[in-house]
């Protein structure tokens, strides 16, 4: 994939892979159609703001799916101005979850033969280009912690197991969709901010919504984040410690921890340039004054948390609050 090429060779590669993606949701589609979402109750305010549903699917159906997921995010891609860094990272979030959900495993060739790509039609209003991308990138995004969520805890029965050479194979697939996790996040706010504020902010709280929406509200980040401790319950150890008993599986559990913490900051500064000082929607009274301290002290709890487990800990940070704590 061409991320860093000139904006003409990057939109003909992006056109290219989504043909690509659009002819693997023909051939899945073809032994069984797709399961008519909005047929599907929503479990949550945020499930049906987001045109998400949570349902038991087979193999061939979550292929399909995700499939859906990653063909809709490169069609938008093609216009969304994404930076060359986070394309690539949220593209190898995409191939990822393609190879996992299809079994294909390294059987995929990295490079595919010539499509043929048909020209861009005439282009839909912008606003609703900007509405439509808003929830594109948020259902990558999902995609990516469902199949974080699976890659960790896979990961973690194998260490239980002693099969550490499975686990370092599914810890780098876990880290590679939590270095896509903010890609996906700037691919979904590729929109004016003031469009945000104007037009889309206010559709997710009351009374466009029942309650205001937040992340917490994600049940597949959820997921993610209870994979993620059940890890570091299986591997408590310091980095130190567990260099010495094995220093492959320590650089891997660390790679994943720090792409952990980057998205936490990569979140801090998103919401700075979409609301400025402003507090969030969905904010607790008793929390910070705006939606960035709030997201900031998250990050904080993050990186104390895992200091001692990765290589360059922020041990500032964890002293810090270790100190608060006793205080």
């Amino acid at each position: 994939m061409a991320t860093h090429a000139r904006p003409v060779e990057r939109t003909a590669a992006l056109r290219e892979a989504a043909v690509v993606a659009g002819e693997l949701v023909a051939a899945l589609t073809a032994l069984a159609p797709p399961v008519a979402g909005e047929e599907v109750p929503a479990e949550s305010t945020s499930q049906s703001y987001f045109r998400v549903r949570e349902v038991e699917l087979s193999d061939q159906q979550a292929a399909l799916h995700g499939a859906l997921v990653v063909h809709r995010g490169l069609e938008d891609l093609c216009e969304a101005p994404l930076s060359g860094a986070d394309l690539a990272l949220e593209v190898a979030g995409m191939r990822q979850a393609v190879l996992d959900l299809t079994g294909a495993g390294s059987a995929v060739p990295d490079s595919l033969p010539p499509v043929d790509v048909p020209e861009p039609g005439a282009g839909a209003p912008l606003e609703r280009v900007w509405n439509a991308r808003w929830l594109i990138g948020h259902q990558v995004h999902v995609l990516f912690n469902v199949c974080a969520a699976v890659a960790v805890a896979e990961a973690t029965r194998q260490l239980r197991r002693g099969d550490v050479e499975a686990a370092l194979g599914r810890l780098a697939d876990a880290t590679a969709y939590v270095r896509g996790f903010p890609a996906a996040m700037n691919h979904a706010s590729t929109i004016p901010a003031d469009h945000y504020m104007a037009e889309i902010r206010r559709t997710m709280a009351p009374p466009s919504t029942d309650i205001p929406l937040s992340g917490r509200q994600h049940r597949g980040y959820k997921l993610f984040r209870a994979a993620m401790k059940d890890l570091l319950t299986a591997v408590p150890d310091s980095f130190e410690q567990l260099a010495a008993r094995d220093q492959e599986l320590a650089e891997a559990r660390g790679a994943l921890l720090e792409a952990d913490i980057v998205d936490a900051e990569r979140h801090v500064t998103l919401a700075y340039a979409m609301v400025h000082l402003r507090r969030s929607i969905a904010q607790r009274p008793e929390g910070p004054d705006n939606a960035v301290a709030e997201l900031r002290l998250m990050r904080h709890r993050r990186a104390a948390q895992y200091a001692p487990l990765i290589l360059f800990g922020d041990h500032y940070i964890a002293d810090a609050v270790a100190a608060l704590r006793h205080s």
